[in-house]
């Protein structure tokens, strides 16, 4: 055989067979199989267009192409641009329609595109094989199938049109007599309309004529009596009226007679409009019916052009299949001569088969290569995102290194400044030391005792040497006057002083005298975590060896069922507020050993009786004075304290007062500690109400002294104290650097990072013991750290307590009061 198969491919629809000659021409075939094996359509529809997707063309090509296959291989040639052109004719083939079309003419019916896409290139006597024509002729075979159902579901549709247009004939003469009924009707209407008119007019006439008469009649009657004696012409007009009269009562009678003939017909009128409303409303029951069957009528007229069309493209179809018929002989030799070249083609195409094999492997790796290629790209952007973003934060952290660091020098500064102080103080103290304290009393007999001492002062009982000579004995908790007064139990006020008065001698304190001003203390005025540092702080200072002392407002809402031996001092200090003096009631008392005076200013607003500790339109009137009162209070009962410690805005004013006013006055021996615990309260007003309490109001609001940062009219007692005093603290070293930024500094950073070196954090501490589970008497049942078993017990008794369930014992319960 002189030609040589070098590849082949099959596929459902299109056969591809590329040949090259001896002369090493390359020729091809292509014979597009143009019938599926998808099921008939029902008789009834018609035969629509088929239509394949790009897509799955791409797929045929890409599994059926030897030149994918074998890239490299001169030998195997790709399907031509011809075949889709011709698979792009058969789809855009317009649907097939049978009419009239004889069974036995249906054998030579073949699918014109058969025509179109057969290309024989090859020379030679090339065969296709038996099943490939068998195929072929099944196909065919079926196609003359679809054409015989396609027929008779035409001649049924003719058939269906036929009777609908005879119904059609029918309705519409119904229609017509019916519309002829409704305008002799009408007509009728319209006659026995005018004839009801007309009867309406003659009536109205009688009624006129019967009036007129009447009126005649009478006034003929009077003629004749009167005129009885006239001349014979006035008698001939009375006959001729006479004779008038008798043809109009005859003329009415006739029109009586007319009158009621006429009503005869309106009442048969009547009757026939009732049945005449009866036919219209059976015509508009018919038209509607006639307008459904028009539009019923319309669509079968739309389906019949649609299926002469669908004829007149069978019958084209008709001859083309005849032609086709004849090339499909000429295609079944052909048939046969391939046969041996498609043995040929099976050992090539199972190669083809493992080439496809490896190919697809190929591809795969190729996608997995592509993916990695695009995530690697991607974690390189990443990559270079996030080393960007390190760089950014690189900066900032260094940026944030360097503020930390200066930071931390202030604060070493301050601390170490703050040491320095202190250091010096203690040494101080040393030297002043002389007796060793005693230990055996509780803190509250102390603190009773030098209650007792100033007690004596401001009632004038004492001199300001010797009760000083006195409180620091007591301060350094000195043996002889323990005994002193224990002998004194039982003498009278007058000998007990006496007895004092022999023990006074010069002493030393061993520890500082601190003494707070505060708005609250725990557990008799406490609002927040103020009260508990200054009672905290304070017993906590006691038990080092310094004497606290604590002045407190006597507010009215206080839990005075926690004040032991309350009572009032036979004294009265008096004050200075708008102008004038104010007398003070002092109460003193202990609270857990520190020895507290209240204050109860005699003021006709009641500043602390009003049922609560803040919140009210006044606070700045109301703790401004107790401020000025508190140190009255010191400077009357002779007190010359190392440390005087004001805590918040409510006490701030208490700086500027000691260094402006009192200091002059001789209280003078102390240095002003303050401590914000929350700078977001402030406690800003007016600035001239600042002049109430006896402070020059021109020379502190100045940005440097008390003026409010935001507001130029308006003081700013928290800044006052930051300024005037010689040591601000909060109440942690995070707290302190918040602060001292915009954000956090409420307004009031500039003047912190101004005052840095006198501004330190310290952090809280607690009171083990006052938040103490071995003592604490609130709990169920006491614990330790050794014995832990309280702990279940009083988990268990607080979820009984709010009703929680206590299937999971075990889950954790955080309760928060």
């Amino acid at each position: 055989m002189a030609s040589k198969i070098s590849t082949s491919f099959i596929s459902p629809f299109v056969i591809h067979f590329n040949c090259k000659n001896s002369n090493n021409k390359n020729k091809h075939l292509n014979v597009p199989l143009l019938f599926s094996s998808r099921p008939l359509l029902p008789a009834s529809c018609k035969m629509r267009q088929r239509s394949f997707g790009s897509q799955q063309k791409r797929q045929h090509v890409k599994k059926g192409s030897p030149d994918q296959q074998r890239p490299n291989d001169a030998d195997l040639v790709p399907t031509s641009d011809g075949d889709s052109e011709s698979e792009s004719s058969l789809i855009d083939r317009e649907p097939i329609d049978v009419e009239h079309t004889e069974e036995q003419n249906l054998g030579s019916v073949f699918v014109p595109e058969l025509k179109e896409s057969l290309v024989l290139n090859c020379d030679g006597g090339e065969e296709l094989s038996t099943s490939q024509l068998d195929n072929l002729i099944s196909m065919i075979r079926n196609a003359e199938k679809n054409i015989l159902l396609l027929n008779e579901a035409r001649v049924q549709a003719l058939e269906d049109l036929h009777k609908i247009l005879q119904e059609k004939e029918a309705l519409q003469g119904e229609i017509n007599a019916l519309e002829m009924r409704l305008a002799e009707t009408d007509a009728r209407i319209r006659v026995a309309a005018q004839e009801k008119i007309h009867v309406e007019l003659l009536e109205d006439q009688l009624q006129k004529l019967q009036h007129e008469l009447t009126h005649r009649g009478v006034s003929e009657h009077s003629e004749l009596d009167v005129f009885a004696n006239q001349n014979e012409p006035a008698n001939e007009d009375l006959v001729l009226n006479n004779s008038e009269i008798h043809s109009f009562s005859k003329e009415l009678d006739s029109l009586k007679t007319e009158n009621l003939s006429l009503k005869n017909d309106i009442k048969v009128l009547k009757a026939e409009l009732n049945s005449v409303k009866d036919a219209d409303e059976r015509v508009v029951m018919l038209e509607m019916e006639r307008s459904s069957l028009e539009s019923s009528l319309k669509e079968l007229e739309s389906k019949l052009s649609i299926s002469q069309e669908d004829v007149a493209k069978l019958s084209t179809l008709k001859v083309e299949c005849k032609d086709l018929y004849e090339k499909v002989e000429n295609l079944q030799g052909l048939l046969a001569k391939a046969t041996k070249q498609a043995d040929q083609a099976i050992s090539v195409l199972q190669q083809n088969q493992e080439l496809r094999k490896k190919v697809d492997k190929l591809e795969e790796s190729l996608d997995e290569a592509n993916i990695y290629k695009l995530s690697s790209e991607k974690m390189q952007q990443y990559n270079e995102l996030m080393q960007q973003k390190m760089k950014l934060l690189e900066e900032r952290l260094q940026r944030s290194d360097e503020e930390i660091h200066s930071y931390v020098q202030l604060y070493q500064e301050s601390v170490k400044e703050f040491q320095d102080t202190l250091h010096s103080l203690k040494e101080e103290s040393k030297k002043r030391a002389v007796h060793e304290p005693v230990d055996d009393m509780p803190w509250e007999f102390w603190s009773r005792l030098l209650l007792i001492i100033d007690g004596w002062l401001l009632e004038k009982k004492l001199s300001t040497s010797e009760a000083k000579l006195l409180r620091e004995m007591v301060w350094k908790r000195n043996g002889r006057i323990r005994d002193a007064y224990m002998e004194c139990k039982e003498k009278n006020e007058h000998e007990a002083i006496s007895t004092f008065l022999k023990l006074t001698s010069s002493s030393i304190s061993s520890g500082l005298h601190v003494i707070h001003i505060a708005a609250e203390m725990a557990p008799v005025a406490k609002v927040g975590g103020l009260g508990d540092v200054v009672a905290g702080l304070g017993k906590a200072l006691q038990k080092k060896g310094h004497l606290v002392e604590i002045v407190l407002p006597k507010y009215d809402c206080m839990q005075y069922d926690r004040i032991d031996d309350l009572r009032a001092l036979d004294v009265v200090v008096e004050s200075y507020f708008d102008g004038r003096l104010f007398k003070n009631k002092v109460w003193v008392s202990t609270i857990e050993g520190l020895p507290v005076y209240f204050i109860e200013p005699h003021h006709p607003d009641k500043f602390f009786w009003r049922g609560q500790f803040y919140g009210e339109h006044d606070d700045f009137r109301r703790f401004s004075f107790f401020s000025r009162a508190a140190l009255e209070l010191l400077l009357q009962a002779g007190k010359q304290p190392d440390i005087i410690h004001c805590h918040d805005w409510q006490t701030a004013f208490v700086a500027p007062l000691y260094w402006d006013l009192y200091v002059p006055k001789g209280l003078n021996s102390a240095r002003v500690c303050f401590t914000c615990h929350n700078f977001e309260y402030q406690g800003t007003a007016p600035a001239k109400e600042l002049a109430s309490c006896g402070l020059d109001v021109q020379q502190l609001n100045r940005p440097d002294r008390m003026q409010d940062n935001s507001a130029h009219d308006r003081i700013n007692p928290l800044k006052g104290a930051i300024v005037f005093s010689n040591i601000v603290t909060t109440v942690s070293p995070s707290y302190a650097q918040e602060v001292r930024t915009s954000e956090g500094g409420q307004g009031l950073h500039s003047t912190l990072n101004f005052h840095s070196k006198k501004f330190v954090g310290i952090l809280n501490g607690i009171d083990t013991d006052a938040w103490n589970p071995a003592t604490d008497t609130f709990l169920k049942v006491q614990y330790n750290a050794n014995d832990l078993q309280g702990k279940a017990e009083n988990k268990e008794s607080i979820r009984k307590h709010l009703g929680l369930s206590s299937a999971d014992a075990r889950k954790p319960l955080v309760k928060f009061t």
